[in-house]
């Protein structure tokens, strides 16, 4: 290890349990951050500051001002901007530390992209806020023997696991089913900033120990806390496999199975938001798209995306052909604003 790195780790390695071995051993080791919102980013700083050698944050959404307020690797240019958040990020983590690789990626992840974006990695960090994801990232971890560490905040309540295939209970093992209805959301009862820390912190913590081989040490509860209410809870899952699991035991992975059809439309809870996914990523040319709605309505545009204003509603385009309908939840009112402007 050069004296530079020394220098910069030099905390870091007077840990005992990472020591000079340890924090070599996390210069070798890549890991992957889906979602990078409030707990990505909090997951992210950590990540890169320790001095893993490479990150890769998948994100498909774009700064947004209520972000601010708890999502930390974001300022006010950036929601000025629009930047879609991989790009605001990993641009400030390489500022942060210039010796690690960082590789932002604007994508919806989902059963056509998943297995590609996930499974060169030594571990997959929990950042999402919703269970489909989650158990989407669950199958590729079990497929594909990765450990991940899953984590969940909403309100002051937060929650996490680590889950490493073949020995630990697996999420359709802790979470059979997903809960009934949307539930409670950070869009929907709102969330406090502290309690991203706390949960993210200690995923990145235990992200840390997988990435070191310091086995022995992770912890083997689901965790549950509420730091307004003061109330913690443990619960120890290390014998919680589910015999009858479809996942870990069964090896059926029906997140990964691809539906074929035509373009997916989904209303993002709390968000008065339409997601419009098409079957397969597309490459769209932004400039062209923004000259063809110039004449039709106000148009916002930077490298990674488009925003045009009509009808009282916002379309963002992506280059991967992501549209989202930004006014509405109405999935019908949604079809009708894309097939007008859009088409297919």
């Amino acid at each position: 290890m050069n004296p530079d790195w020394m220098q910069r780790y030099s905390r870091q390695m007077l840990f005992a349990p990472i020591g000079s071995a340890g924090q070599n051993m996390l210069q070798q080791k890549k890991a992957a951050v889906v979602g990078m919102g409030a707990l990505g980013t909090v997951l992210a700083n950590h990540l890169a500051r320790a001095g893993v050698g490479y990150l890769r944050l998948i994100d498909r959404d774009f700064v947004e001002e209520s972000n601010l307020q708890r999502q930390m690797l974001y300022d006010e240019a950036d929601a000025r901007q629009h930047l879609p958040k991989a790009v605001a990020a990993t641009a400030k983590l390489r500022r942060i530390n210039a010796d690690i690789a960082v590789e932002g990626i604007v994508a919806d992840i989902s059963p056509v992209n998943a297995e590609a974006l996930l499974t060169d990695v030594d571990v997959i960090l929990d950042g999402t806020d919703n269970f489909q994801i989650r158990y989407l990232i669950n199958d590729v971890a079990v497929k594909h023997s990765i450990p991940w560490v899953y984590g969940g905040v909403v309100s002051a309540r937060g929650m996490f696991s680590v889950i490493r295939p073949g020995i630990t209970p697996c999420f359709r093992c802790l979470f059979p089913t997903a809960p009934a209805g949307r539930g409670e959301t950070c869009d929907t009862v709102g969330v406090i900033g502290p309690i991203v820390h706390i949960v993210a912190s200690y995923q990145a913590t235990e992200a840390l120990k997988l990435l070191i081989g310091a086995d022995d040490m992770l912890n083997p509860h689901l965790e549950q806390l509420d730091i307004w209410e003061n109330d913690f809870m443990q619960m120890n899952v290390a014998n919680g496999r589910n015999p009858a699991c479809p996942a870990c035991v069964g090896r059926s992975f029906s997140s990964l199975e691809w539906q074929e059809g035509a373009e997916e439309f989904a209303a993002l809870c709390g968000r008065d938001t339409v997601q419009i996914s098409p079957q397969r990523p597309l490459s769209v040319n932004l400039d062209r798209m923004a000259e063809r709605f110039r004449v039709l309505g106000r148009v916002e545009a930077n490298p990674f995306l488009l925003r045009f204003h009509v009808e009282g509603c916002t379309l963002v385009f992506f280059q991967d052909g992501r549209v989202l309908i930004q006014g509405t939840d109405d999935i019908a009112a949604a079809r009708r604003l894309y097939a007008k402007y859009v088409g297919h």
